[in-house]
């Protein structure tokens, strides 16, 4: 059942990268725009795509439920393919920027209800109840990262080539056909689904529920008024699974408070009275705000591969024989150095890290996450340093103003960015998307992903902006960073202003760790158990 969802979701990839890896050329070649404007609507489009999925996921999580949100998502998504393909191949609309964005974002709009469901709904089919497959379930982050690289990976090798050589007709057209194909296995794969999730009422609503309750009992206290709290199920959770009570955020432990109008009411007023495990909920999502904010650089600095790093080796020696690289291609470096690490992590170095730690993942997320930042702050390092060497030899051939001529520099130069990139986003990535799956509430696991996922998003939409800021401060300073002629300008410079946000980045998320509280349920504390067993509220 997990390698249908696998297959849906590869096939999702292989669409969206089949998208993504040729677009900044489509902008620049086909549509005539500015590398600077290309890069940016790169950047919009990805934003978007990324932010998307948490409408996508309110909808599954207070609405319809993950499963159905998976089928109607892809018809969209498969519509927007469709009428993506008929936009490039159209003689009329082939040179139309508008048929063209319409069609793009109506393939988001399904993308926004496909991306936080699949993942999370493959994630639920292990029952954690049975040992051999909550274990198993450690590694199914890395090997689900590790199956949409190889999707990702297939579609820039072999997409981009149907773009480049044959036409973007066809090269639309297979993305349109890897859609129907994941839609058909998908609804072939319904016998075996454990579909245990049920609609639980608006994650927004019970959140700010607490909030409320908290704020109108502000004046109480728990302990020296002698007060009872509320430790009723939350409503629509599938399992007994309750979280043990937390000393984080005691403001809101306000909410549970059963004060007299409380204790005098027949029936519960959810905005006035709110139980401890809806409580413990919100300060599971609080939590997650700093690391979410520690997130965004690292999307800043990994939306680079999509744009610059592509105009980048666009200049540079790509002939392999009588083979000329495409320069989108140069991004399968990344999937590729993580397709390579991802087995080398899983079966290597979390065994080691097993027995140094004792912990079933080697380390903890967090621990996973920051060796991500670091290495993706380290690749900026690496490009910064190879682009000035680009622009050495440039200088010393005498084209600096031939922004079209082959600096003669081969492409392996850039390497190291990528695959540096690539490790970094196994560490970084897997990590994040566990985090965000683990210590979200249960019945909100896709929001969980939507979350994560909207970290890239947010942070392609800061890209864009930096982009915008640079290009305004040194065009006045009569030294553009970031003109159409790469030769002039000053690439080099970004990628270390780059470098030093993320530097910046990594020093706020080990501040933002120190005191972060991972989630914990009653039974897991025996103490906490027995104390609530003697005080629930019957």
């Amino acid at each position: 059942m997990r390698m249908v969802d696998a297959v849906v979701e590869i096939a999702e990839r292989f669409t969206f990268y089949g998208v993504l890896g040729n677009l900044v050329t489509y902008f620049t070649n086909v549509l005539g725009q500015t590398i600077s404007t290309a890069a940016k609507n790169v950047n919009t489009w990805v934003g978007v795509s990324m932010i998307l999925p948490i409408f996508g996921a309110a909808v599954a999580d207070s609405y319809l439920g993950r499963f159905k949100t998976i089928i109607i998502a892809s018809v969209i998504y498969l519509l927007g393919a469709v009428l993506l393909a008929l936009s490039v191949s159209v003689a009329s609309l082939q040179r139309s920027a508008a048929a063209f964005f319409v069609s793009l974002y109506i393939l988001t709009i399904g993308l926004g209800g496909h991306k936080p469901c699949v993942q999370t709904f493959a994630a639920d089919q292990f029952d954690e109840n049975i040992p051999e497959e909550k274990i198993a379930k450690v590694s199914f982050f890395n090997w689900w990262f590790f199956g949409i690289e190889v999707g990702g990976s297939v579609a820039i090798i072999v997409v981009v080539y149907v773009q480049d050589n044959i036409g973007w007709g066809p090269g639309f057209g297979i993305l349109a056909g890897a859609i129907a194909v994941a839609l058909v296995v998908f609804l072939c794969g319904i016998p075996t689904y454990r579909r245990r999730q049920k609609v639980a009422s608006s994650p927004f609503v019970r959140v700010v529920q607490v909030f409320v309750a908290a704020t109108k009992k502000r004046s109480l206290d728990e302990t020296s008024d002698g007060y009872k709290v509320y430790h009723d199920h939350v409503e629509g959770q599938t399992s007994v699974q309750i979280l043990a009570r937390t000393n984080q955020y005691r403001f809101l432990d306000k909410a549970a408070i059963i004060d007299e109008i409380d204790d005098s009411n027949k029936t519960r007023n959810c905005w006035r009275l709110c139980s401890v495990n809806q409580v413990e909920e919100v300060k599971l999502l609080l939590r997650l705000v700093p690391i979410w904010f520690a997130c965004l650089p690292f999307a800043i600095l990994f939306s680079q591969t999509a744009t610059y790093f592509t105009k980048q080796g666009s200049t540079t020696v790509r002939t392999v024989g009588s083979f000329n690289i495409p320069p989108a291609t140069l991004q399968v470096n990344v999937a590729f150095a993580a397709i390579v690490f991802i087995p080398l992590y899983d079966r290597v170095l979390v065994p080691i890290a097993r027995k140094v730690t004792g912990l079933p993942s080697g380390m903890t997320t967090l621990q996973r996450m920051g060796i991500g930042l670091f290495l993706s702050t380290f690749s900026m390092v690496a490009a910064a340093l190879v682009e000035a060497k680009r622009i050495s030899i440039a200088r010393d051939h005498g084209i600096m103003d031939s922004p079209k001529s082959i600096v003669p520099m081969r492409v392996f130069w850039l390497l190291p960015q990528y695959i540096i990139t690539g490790v970094g986003a196994v560490f970084f990535v897997v990590g994040m998307q566990q985090l965000f799956y683990d210590q979200i509430p249960d019945e909100l696991r896709s929001m969980g992903a939507a979350a994560s996922n909207s970290t890239l998003g947010v942070g392609n939409f800061l890209s864009s902006a930096i982009i915008s800021i640079l290009q305004a401060i040194t065009s006045r300073a009569g030294d553009e960073w970031l003109g159409s002629n790469l030769n002039r300008a000053h690439l080099d410079y970004f990628y270390w202003v780059l470098a030093g946000l993320g530097g910046l980045n990594l020093c706020f998320f080990i501040w933002a760790t120190m005191g972060f509280v991972y989630k914990k349920l009653e039974w897991d504390d025996p103490n906490q158990k027995e104390e609530q067993k003697l005080s629930r509220v019957e």
